[in-house]
Protein backbone atom coordinates (compact mmCIF):
# COMPACT_ATOMS: atom_id res chain seq x y z
CA UNK A 1 0.00 0.00 0.00
CA UNK A 2 2.84 2.37 0.82
CA UNK A 3 4.37 1.76 -2.61
CA UNK A 4 1.12 2.70 -4.36
CA UNK A 5 0.93 5.91 -2.30
CA UNK A 6 4.46 6.85 -3.35
CA UNK A 7 3.62 6.19 -7.00
CA UNK A 8 0.52 8.40 -6.69
CA UNK A 9 2.56 11.28 -5.27
CA UNK A 10 5.08 10.95 -8.09
CA UNK A 11 2.26 11.06 -10.65
CA UNK A 12 0.74 14.19 -9.08
CA UNK A 13 4.14 15.86 -9.03
CA UNK A 14 4.67 15.07 -12.71
CA UNK A 15 1.22 16.47 -13.62
CA UNK A 16 1.85 19.71 -11.72
CA UNK A 17 5.21 20.06 -13.45
CA UNK A 18 3.32 20.03 -16.76
CA UNK A 19 0.42 22.26 -15.69
CA UNK A 20 2.35 24.94 -13.84
CA UNK A 21 3.69 26.74 -16.91
CA UNK A 22 0.28 26.46 -18.61
CA UNK A 23 -1.58 27.88 -15.63
CA UNK A 24 0.33 31.16 -15.83
CA UNK A 25 -0.67 33.68 -18.47
CA UNK A 26 2.05 35.39 -20.36
CA UNK A 27 3.61 38.20 -18.44
CA UNK A 28 2.11 41.55 -19.26
CA UNK A 29 4.02 43.14 -22.05
CA UNK A 30 5.97 46.36 -21.57
CA UNK A 31 3.80 48.24 -24.06
CA UNK A 32 1.15 49.24 -21.50
CA UNK A 33 3.59 50.75 -19.01
CA UNK A 34 5.46 52.64 -21.76
CA UNK A 35 2.22 54.25 -22.99
CA UNK A 36 1.45 55.56 -19.49
CA UNK A 37 4.93 57.09 -19.22
CA UNK A 38 4.59 58.77 -22.60
CA UNK A 39 1.15 60.21 -21.69
CA UNK A 40 2.58 61.61 -18.47
CA UNK A 41 5.40 63.21 -20.48
CA UNK A 42 2.86 64.87 -22.82
CA UNK A 43 0.97 66.28 -19.85
CA UNK A 44 4.21 67.54 -18.33
CA UNK A 45 5.13 69.33 -21.58
CA UNK A 46 1.73 71.11 -21.51
CA UNK A 47 2.37 72.22 -17.94
CA UNK A 48 5.87 73.48 -18.80
CA UNK A 49 4.48 75.38 -21.80
CA UNK A 50 1.76 77.03 -19.69
CA UNK A 51 4.34 78.00 -17.07
CA UNK A 52 6.55 79.52 -19.72
CA UNK A 53 9.44 77.14 -18.99
CA UNK A 54 9.75 76.11 -22.66
CA UNK A 55 8.76 77.80 -25.85
CA UNK A 56 5.94 76.77 -28.21
CA UNK A 57 8.32 75.47 -30.89
CA UNK A 58 10.21 73.30 -28.41
CA UNK A 59 6.95 72.01 -26.96
CA UNK A 60 5.62 71.03 -30.41
CA UNK A 61 8.83 69.17 -31.28
CA UNK A 62 8.83 67.29 -27.97
CA UNK A 63 5.15 66.38 -28.36
CA UNK A 64 5.76 65.04 -31.87
CA UNK A 65 8.62 62.81 -30.67
CA UNK A 66 6.74 61.54 -27.60
CA UNK A 67 3.59 60.92 -29.68
CA UNK A 68 5.65 58.84 -32.11
CA UNK A 69 6.99 56.76 -29.24
CA UNK A 70 3.48 56.41 -27.76
CA UNK A 71 2.11 55.04 -31.03
CA UNK A 72 4.98 52.54 -31.28
CA UNK A 73 4.41 51.30 -27.71
CA UNK A 74 0.67 50.90 -28.34
CA UNK A 75 1.41 48.89 -31.49
CA UNK A 76 3.73 46.54 -29.56
CA UNK A 77 1.07 46.01 -26.90
CA UNK A 78 -1.47 44.87 -29.47
CA UNK A 79 0.96 42.38 -30.97
CA UNK A 80 1.78 40.88 -27.50
CA UNK A 81 -1.86 40.34 -26.53
CA UNK A 82 -2.40 36.52 -26.58
CA UNK A 83 -5.16 35.34 -28.87
CA UNK A 84 -8.21 33.61 -27.39
CA UNK A 85 -7.17 30.28 -28.93
CA UNK A 86 -4.14 30.08 -26.56
CA UNK A 87 -6.47 29.82 -23.59
CA UNK A 88 -8.34 26.87 -25.17
CA UNK A 89 -5.03 25.17 -25.89
CA UNK A 90 -3.97 25.49 -22.25
CA UNK A 91 -7.28 24.04 -21.06
CA UNK A 92 -6.95 21.09 -23.46
CA UNK A 93 -3.39 20.39 -22.29
CA UNK A 94 -4.50 20.52 -18.66
CA UNK A 95 -7.29 17.98 -19.27
CA UNK A 96 -4.89 15.64 -21.06
CA UNK A 97 -2.36 15.92 -18.23
CA UNK A 98 -4.93 15.39 -15.47
CA UNK A 99 -6.93 12.59 -17.07
CA UNK A 100 -5.15 11.24 -20.12
CA UNK A 101 -1.71 10.55 -18.66
CA UNK A 102 -2.96 8.47 -15.66
CA UNK A 103 -5.32 6.52 -17.92
CA UNK A 104 -2.57 5.72 -20.43
CA UNK A 105 -0.16 4.69 -17.65
CA UNK A 106 -2.78 2.48 -16.02
CA UNK A 107 -3.56 0.84 -19.38
CA UNK A 108 0.09 0.00 -20.00
CA UNK A 109 0.50 -1.43 -16.47
CA UNK A 110 -2.60 -3.59 -16.67
CA UNK A 111 -1.42 -4.94 -20.04
CA UNK A 112 2.29 -5.43 -19.36
CA UNK A 113 2.47 -5.54 -15.56
CA UNK A 114 1.28 -7.99 -12.91
CA UNK A 115 -1.18 -6.11 -10.68
CA UNK A 116 -2.34 -9.31 -8.97
CA UNK A 117 1.16 -10.51 -8.08
CA UNK A 118 1.59 -10.59 -4.33
CA UNK A 119 4.36 -8.98 -2.39
CA UNK A 120 7.69 -10.85 -2.27
CA UNK A 121 9.51 -9.79 0.93
CA UNK A 122 13.27 -9.55 1.04
CA UNK A 123 13.48 -12.43 3.52
CA UNK A 124 11.63 -14.69 1.09
CA UNK A 125 13.88 -13.64 -1.77
CA UNK A 126 16.94 -14.63 0.23
CA UNK A 127 15.54 -18.15 0.59
CA UNK A 128 15.79 -18.98 -3.11
CA UNK A 129 18.27 -21.76 -3.88
CA UNK A 130 21.42 -20.67 -5.62
CA UNK A 131 23.87 -23.28 -6.87
CA UNK A 132 26.74 -20.81 -6.32
CA UNK A 133 26.07 -20.59 -2.59
CA UNK A 134 28.25 -22.53 -0.14
CA UNK A 135 26.93 -26.00 0.67
CA UNK A 136 26.39 -25.03 4.31
CA UNK A 137 24.02 -22.22 3.23
CA UNK A 138 22.00 -24.58 1.05
CA UNK A 139 21.77 -27.10 3.87
CA UNK A 140 20.57 -24.37 6.22
CA UNK A 141 17.83 -23.42 3.76
CA UNK A 142 16.65 -27.04 3.46
CA UNK A 143 16.68 -27.42 7.24
CA UNK A 144 14.64 -24.24 7.59
CA UNK A 145 12.12 -25.62 5.10
CA UNK A 146 11.89 -28.94 6.95
CA UNK A 147 11.25 -27.15 10.25
CA UNK A 148 8.10 -25.74 8.66
CA UNK A 149 7.26 -28.95 6.75
CA UNK A 150 8.55 -31.82 8.94
CA UNK A 151 6.60 -34.46 6.99
CA UNK A 152 8.38 -33.76 3.69
CA UNK A 153 9.91 -37.19 3.13
CA UNK A 154 11.62 -36.17 -0.09
CA UNK A 155 13.31 -33.27 1.68
CA UNK A 156 14.66 -35.56 4.41
CA UNK A 157 15.88 -38.03 1.76
CA UNK A 158 17.82 -35.26 0.03
CA UNK A 159 19.22 -33.77 3.22
CA UNK A 160 20.37 -36.95 4.97
CA UNK A 161 23.28 -38.00 2.67
CA UNK A 162 24.54 -34.41 2.54
CA UNK A 163 24.69 -34.29 6.33
CA UNK A 164 26.65 -37.55 6.32
CA UNK A 165 29.17 -36.15 3.85
CA UNK A 166 29.55 -33.07 6.07
CA UNK A 167 30.31 -35.31 9.05
CA UNK A 168 27.13 -34.30 10.90
CA UNK A 169 26.29 -37.91 11.69
CA UNK A 170 23.86 -37.31 14.55
CA UNK A 171 21.80 -34.99 12.34
CA UNK A 172 22.10 -37.49 9.49
CA UNK A 173 20.71 -40.27 11.72
CA UNK A 174 17.69 -38.12 12.52
CA UNK A 175 17.24 -37.24 8.85
CA UNK A 176 17.40 -40.89 7.73
CA UNK A 177 14.86 -41.90 10.38
CA UNK A 178 12.49 -39.18 9.18
CA UNK A 179 13.07 -40.22 5.58
CA UNK A 180 12.07 -43.79 6.46
CA UNK A 181 9.01 -42.54 8.35
CA UNK A 182 7.72 -40.10 5.75
CA UNK A 183 9.16 -41.42 2.46
CA UNK A 184 8.92 -45.15 3.07
CA UNK A 185 11.11 -48.01 4.27
CA UNK A 186 13.73 -49.56 1.97
CA UNK A 187 16.92 -51.58 2.15
CA UNK A 188 18.93 -48.63 0.87
CA UNK A 189 17.61 -46.24 3.53
CA UNK A 190 18.19 -48.81 6.29
CA UNK A 191 21.77 -49.36 5.12
CA UNK A 192 22.37 -45.61 4.95
CA UNK A 193 20.99 -45.22 8.47
CA UNK A 194 23.32 -47.95 9.71
CA UNK A 195 26.27 -46.21 8.05
CA UNK A 196 25.35 -42.91 9.72
CA UNK A 197 25.11 -44.66 13.10
CA UNK A 198 28.56 -46.17 12.48
CA UNK A 199 29.95 -42.74 11.61
CA UNK A 200 28.43 -41.25 14.77
CA UNK A 201 30.22 -43.97 16.77
CA UNK A 202 33.59 -43.13 15.23
CA UNK A 203 33.62 -46.03 12.77
CA UNK A 204 32.49 -48.71 15.22
CA UNK A 205 29.58 -50.81 14.01
CA UNK A 206 27.35 -50.63 17.08
CA UNK A 207 24.56 -53.06 17.90
CA UNK A 208 22.03 -50.45 16.79
CA UNK A 209 23.84 -50.10 13.46
CA UNK A 210 24.00 -53.90 13.04
CA UNK A 211 20.25 -54.01 13.58
CA UNK A 212 19.71 -51.56 10.74
CA UNK A 213 22.07 -53.47 8.45
CA UNK A 214 20.22 -56.66 9.30
CA UNK A 215 16.92 -55.02 8.36
CA UNK A 216 18.43 -53.92 5.05
CA UNK A 217 19.62 -57.45 4.25
CA UNK A 218 16.20 -58.81 5.19
CA UNK A 219 14.70 -56.60 2.47
CA UNK A 220 17.52 -57.12 -0.04
CA UNK A 221 19.99 -59.92 0.58
CA UNK A 222 22.39 -58.51 -2.00
CA UNK A 223 22.62 -54.97 -0.62
CA UNK A 224 26.38 -54.31 -0.84
CA UNK A 225 26.60 -51.61 1.82
CA UNK A 226 24.73 -53.61 4.44
CA UNK A 227 26.74 -56.77 3.75
CA UNK A 228 30.06 -54.93 3.85
CA UNK A 229 29.31 -53.38 7.23
CA UNK A 230 28.05 -56.68 8.61
CA UNK A 231 31.42 -58.13 7.61
CA UNK A 232 33.13 -55.16 9.26
CA UNK A 233 31.12 -55.77 12.42
CA UNK A 234 32.28 -59.39 12.42
CA UNK A 235 35.89 -58.26 12.00
CA UNK A 236 35.57 -55.79 14.87
CA UNK A 237 34.11 -58.53 17.03
CA UNK A 238 37.18 -60.70 16.29
CA UNK A 239 35.31 -63.09 14.00
CA UNK A 240 37.60 -62.76 11.01
CA UNK A 241 36.45 -65.99 9.39
CA UNK A 242 32.86 -64.77 9.45
CA UNK A 243 33.93 -61.44 7.99
CA UNK A 244 35.87 -63.22 5.25
CA UNK A 245 32.90 -65.42 4.47
CA UNK A 246 30.60 -62.44 4.07
CA UNK A 247 33.01 -60.53 1.87
CA UNK A 248 33.96 -63.53 -0.23
CA UNK A 249 30.30 -64.20 -0.91
CA UNK A 250 29.91 -60.60 -2.02
CA UNK A 251 32.79 -60.91 -4.49
CA UNK A 252 31.53 -64.21 -5.82
CA UNK A 253 28.16 -62.66 -6.75
CA UNK A 254 29.40 -59.22 -7.81
CA UNK A 255 29.98 -58.19 -11.43
CA UNK A 256 33.63 -57.56 -12.39
CA UNK A 257 33.05 -53.79 -12.64
CA UNK A 258 31.34 -53.38 -9.27
CA UNK A 259 32.63 -50.05 -7.86
CA UNK A 260 32.94 -51.42 -4.33
CA UNK A 261 34.98 -54.50 -5.35
CA UNK A 262 38.42 -52.96 -4.50
CA UNK A 263 37.16 -52.00 -1.03
CA UNK A 264 35.97 -55.52 -0.27
CA UNK A 265 39.14 -57.06 -1.71
CA UNK A 266 41.23 -54.86 0.55
CA UNK A 267 39.09 -55.93 3.50
CA UNK A 268 39.67 -59.58 2.64
CA UNK A 269 43.42 -59.02 2.61
CA UNK A 270 43.13 -57.36 6.00
CA UNK A 271 41.41 -60.27 7.73
CA UNK A 272 43.75 -62.96 6.47
CA UNK A 273 43.96 -65.66 3.84
CA UNK A 274 40.91 -67.74 4.60
CA UNK A 275 39.02 -65.94 1.87
CA UNK A 276 41.76 -65.53 -0.69
CA UNK A 277 41.29 -68.71 -2.73
CA UNK A 278 37.50 -68.30 -2.83
CA UNK A 279 36.40 -71.00 -0.47
CA UNK A 280 33.10 -72.71 -1.10
CA UNK A 281 30.29 -72.32 1.43
CA UNK A 282 30.97 -75.80 2.77
CA UNK A 283 34.68 -75.14 3.14
CA UNK A 284 34.01 -71.88 4.90
CA UNK A 285 31.68 -73.59 7.35
CA UNK A 286 34.33 -76.22 8.07
CA UNK A 287 37.05 -73.60 8.47
CA UNK A 288 35.16 -71.88 11.29
CA UNK A 289 35.74 -74.82 13.65
CA UNK A 290 39.43 -75.40 12.77
CA UNK A 291 42.43 -74.19 14.68
CA UNK A 292 44.60 -71.53 13.12
CA UNK A 293 47.22 -74.12 12.15
CA UNK A 294 44.69 -76.45 10.52
CA UNK A 295 43.00 -73.56 8.75
CA UNK A 296 46.38 -72.36 7.44
CA UNK A 297 47.21 -75.86 6.16
CA UNK A 298 43.87 -76.11 4.42
CA UNK A 299 44.35 -72.74 2.78
CA UNK A 300 47.88 -73.66 1.69
CA UNK A 301 46.55 -76.80 0.00
CA UNK A 302 43.83 -74.84 -1.79
CA UNK A 303 46.34 -72.26 -3.00
CA UNK A 304 48.63 -74.98 -4.34
CA UNK A 305 45.76 -76.67 -6.14
CA UNK A 306 44.70 -73.32 -7.63
CA UNK A 307 48.26 -72.69 -8.88
CA UNK A 308 48.42 -76.16 -10.45
CA UNK A 309 45.10 -75.68 -12.21
CA UNK A 310 46.13 -72.31 -13.62
CA UNK A 311 49.34 -73.75 -15.05
CA UNK A 312 47.23 -76.22 -16.97
CA UNK A 313 44.60 -73.68 -18.03
CA UNK A 314 45.73 -70.08 -17.82
CA UNK A 315 42.66 -68.42 -19.36
CA UNK A 316 41.00 -67.85 -15.94
CA UNK A 317 41.81 -64.19 -15.18
CA UNK A 318 39.85 -64.21 -11.92
CA UNK A 319 41.74 -67.33 -10.86
CA UNK A 320 45.10 -65.64 -11.46
CA UNK A 321 43.98 -62.64 -9.40
CA UNK A 322 42.87 -64.91 -6.54
CA UNK A 323 46.22 -66.66 -6.63
CA UNK A 324 48.20 -63.40 -6.53
CA UNK A 325 45.99 -62.15 -3.70
CA UNK A 326 46.45 -65.39 -1.75
CA UNK A 327 50.23 -65.16 -1.95
CA UNK A 328 50.08 -61.55 -0.77
CA UNK A 329 47.90 -62.52 2.18
CA UNK A 330 50.34 -65.27 3.17
CA UNK A 331 53.21 -62.79 2.99
CA UNK A 332 54.85 -64.46 -0.04
CA UNK A 333 55.26 -61.47 -2.29
CA UNK A 334 57.91 -63.13 -4.47
CA UNK A 335 55.45 -65.88 -5.37
CA UNK A 336 52.80 -63.23 -6.02
CA UNK A 337 55.14 -61.47 -8.48
CA UNK A 338 55.94 -64.78 -10.14
CA UNK A 339 52.24 -65.60 -10.43
CA UNK A 340 51.39 -62.28 -12.08
CA UNK A 341 54.25 -62.79 -14.56
CA UNK A 342 52.87 -66.22 -15.49
CA UNK A 343 49.38 -64.75 -15.70
CA UNK A 344 50.44 -62.10 -18.22
CA UNK A 345 52.19 -64.71 -20.31
CA UNK A 346 49.10 -66.95 -20.23
CA UNK A 347 46.61 -64.27 -21.36
CA UNK A 348 49.00 -62.11 -23.38
CA UNK A 349 47.40 -63.10 -26.70
CA UNK A 350 43.94 -61.99 -25.56
CA UNK A 351 43.72 -58.20 -25.35
CA UNK A 352 40.49 -58.15 -23.30
CA UNK A 353 41.70 -60.71 -20.76
CA UNK A 354 45.02 -58.88 -20.44
CA UNK A 355 43.14 -55.62 -19.74
CA UNK A 356 41.03 -57.29 -17.05
CA UNK A 357 44.14 -58.81 -15.51
CA UNK A 358 45.99 -55.48 -15.40
CA UNK A 359 42.97 -53.74 -13.89
CA UNK A 360 42.75 -56.36 -11.17
CA UNK A 361 46.48 -56.15 -10.47
CA UNK A 362 46.19 -52.38 -10.05
CA UNK A 363 43.58 -52.97 -7.33
CA UNK A 364 46.12 -55.23 -5.61
CA UNK A 365 48.81 -52.57 -5.71
CA UNK A 366 50.71 -53.62 -8.87
CA UNK A 367 51.25 -51.42 -11.90
CA UNK A 368 49.15 -52.50 -14.89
Amino acid sequence: MTLWFVFALMTVAAIFAVLWPLSRGRAAGTGGSEAIVYRDQLAEIDRDLAAGIIGAAEADAAKIEISRRLLAAADRGERETPPQSNLKLRRTAAIVALVGLPLVAAGFYLTLGSPRLGDFPLSARNQGADANQPLANLVAQVESHLEKSPTDGRGWSVLAPVLSRLGRYDDAVRAYRNAITYAGDSAERRADLGEALTGAAGGVVTSEAKTEFGRAVAQNTGDPKANYFLGLAAEQDGRKADAAAIWQAMLAKAPPDAPWRPLVQAALLRVGGASAPALSDGAMAAAKDMSEADRGAMIRGMVDRLATRLKQNGDDVEGWLRLVRAYLVMGERDKAVGALTEARQAVGNDVERLRQLNDGLKNLGFDG
